[in-house]
């Protein structure tokens, strides 16, 4: 089945034609139903036809139902499990054998080990100096290294880009200066405008002899790249590989994304933020109104750990892993006194500790002032709902932007179901008025920052791999409150009596909100 759509190329608007789904997508999807019905047929069967058999279906299923229970796991991630476990006897506990976690393989740990274990720095001086200047926020900075196994740094310059136009354009000059290697992570990528000026850059370069290294996610460019767009890349000499790649596995492979978004160059630049490399991005397709997103750009030590981040990936889903990790690790220092943590999150057992979600709680919890997000999403669990309300009603003041303009409407009605609530708790929220906003940006205080990946939803917090960049007193949070000011001034204020809604849309609201957790 075929789709056509307009992008820019070389200036000019075109109409090309490319897949809804390529054929090896549908091909992994058809062998995961088919996988997960044999299964399921099978114990049905035997339930049926084998005496006594339901017996053990019966204690399997009490098994089943404890475990969720006594595990560890967030209320709002175990409560819908349960539903499905007790509500569909047989169906339900299969489902939950095959889908609840991911199944990692030894081999994948390992590989994993392999980058994670490199040190990179040794902290402790610049914590000492953190923790002189204030106790708080070595504290906040030191639980965020430690849960992300990430260190803290100084000595790094950041930039900071409001719009993908301006993003693109930096990106471009730096990734011409190039001259060891490029290495590139993006949860989407889509030929067009956007992606063929970088890729001009990415094949000159690589003849150039200088190690170009790309991931995109397998399922992030389901539609947006041919099937096995990698060997098109590797016949350019560009060493690429999709994250995760479907093999039609009935696990949670279609979780855990990365929905990374990473650039370094050279180990002394770095990007990172909410742009994809699409077109949309940078405005020069309209899908949703205004596209307004933002970026930001290392220079200098914090550097290496994006670059470590980036290596991680690269090598737990890499067939044949060899390289010289010392060669990717040169020194590159900037004079800059604020403190940086760059860090990673995603799911166990890669990550034992919820990163992001710890970071924004603490955040708010710690705000005397005032707490500014933007996210396109705001599908959260009870505690970041309770957080977000009890910040505000002890007199921080918390603004947020989200999209008037959704790319899902589902979602969005979702993202509604917690404004008047939150409106009650003295929250102001805002809708940019001009089209869909993708920025995820956190600020408090004129002192804390935090920019990335992390969307205020489950998938980010849960599911998906993600990261970001943790910033204590740089002047870079003072622009990024700049922006979010501008932003609010073209954002609509969301008022009590805008949220009047039908029953259908309150039960559609209700349901969907119980099984949120898992999709």
């Amino acid at each position: 089945m075929k789709k056509k759509i307009k992008t820019y190329r070389n200036g000019e608007m075109v109409e090309i034609e490319t897949n809804y789904i390529p054929l090896r997508y549908i091909t992994s999807i058809l062998i995961m139903l088919a996988e997960t019905l044999s299964v399921l047929a099978v114990v049905i069967l035997m339930t049926i036809y084998v005496p006594y058999f339901y017996i053990a279906v019966f204690i399997t299923q009490f098994a089943c139902a404890v475990s969720i229970i006594a595990s560890k796991d967030n209320p709002d991630y175990k409560i819908p499990w349960l539903v499905v476990v007790l509500a569909l006897p047989v169906v339900g506990f299969m489902i939950y054998f095959m889908f609840y976690s991911r199944q990692l393989s030894k081999r994948y740990i390992k590989r994993y080990k392999l980058v994670e274990d490199i040190e990179i720095k040794d902290s402790s001086k610049t914590f000492k100096q953190l923790n002189s200047v204030d106790q708080r926020a070595y504290a906040k900075a030191y639980e965020l290294s430690k849960m992300s196994n990430s260190n803290l740094y100084q000595n790094t310059v950041i930039k900071y880009y409001p719009s993908g136009e301006s993003y693109f354009d930096a990106l471009l000059i730096d990734l011409a200066k190039a001259k060891t290697f490029i290495f590139m992570e993006y949860f989407i990528i889509e030929e067009g405008e956007f992606w063929n000026s970088i890729l001009n850059i990415l094949k000159f370069k690589a003849r150039k002899g200088i190690d170009v290294k790309v991931i995109y996610d397998d399922i992030g460019c389901m539609t947006t790249l041919p099937g096995k767009y990698y060997k098109t890349l590797a016949s350019y000499g560009i060493d690429a590989i999709p994250f995760s790649i479907l093999r039609g596995q009935a696990n949670s492979e279609f979780n855990n994304r990365s929905h990374r978004k990473i650039t370094v160059i050279d180990n002394m630049v770095a990007y990172t933020g909410g742009i994809n490399i699409a077109d949309e991005y940078i405005n020069q397709v309209e899908k949703y109104g205004h596209w307004k997103d933002v970026g930001i750009r290392l220079e200098g030590e914090a550097v290496s750990e994006l670059t470590k981040l980036f290596l991680s990936d690269f090598v737990t889903n890499y067939r044949k892993p060899n390289l010289n990790f010392d060669n990717y690790f040169m020194n590159h220092s900037v004079e800059n006194d604020s403190f940086i943590v760059p860090f990673g999150d995603g799911p166990s057992p890669i990550y034992k500790h919820r990163v992001a979600k710890t970071l924004l709680l603490n955040m708010l919890y710690q705000a005397k002032d005032y707490v500014y997000m933007t996210s396109p999403y705001v599908i959260i669990d009870n505690e970041l709902v309770q957080a977000i309300e009890n910040t505000a009603m002890r007199g921080v003041k918390i603004k947020l932007i989200v999209p008037h303009i959704p790319d899902k409407k589902l979602i969005f009605t979702m993202t509604k179901k917690n404004y008047e609530n939150f409106i009650k708790a003295g929250v102001e929220i805002y809708e940019y008025e001009p089209g869909f906003i993708h920025a995820k940006t956190y600020i408090s205080d004129d002192l804390y920052a935090m920019v990335g990946t992390v969307n205020l939803d489950y998938r980010s917090l849960v599911h998906h791999f993600e990261n970001g960049v943790w910033v204590y007193r740089d002047d870079v949070v003072l622009d990024i409150k700049k922006d979010f000011e501008d932003t609010l001034d073209l954002s609509l204020k969301v008022n009590i009596e805008d949220l009047k809604s039908s029953m259908i849309t309150r039960l559609i609201q209700s349901l969907v909100s119980l099984f949120m957790p898992l999709l």
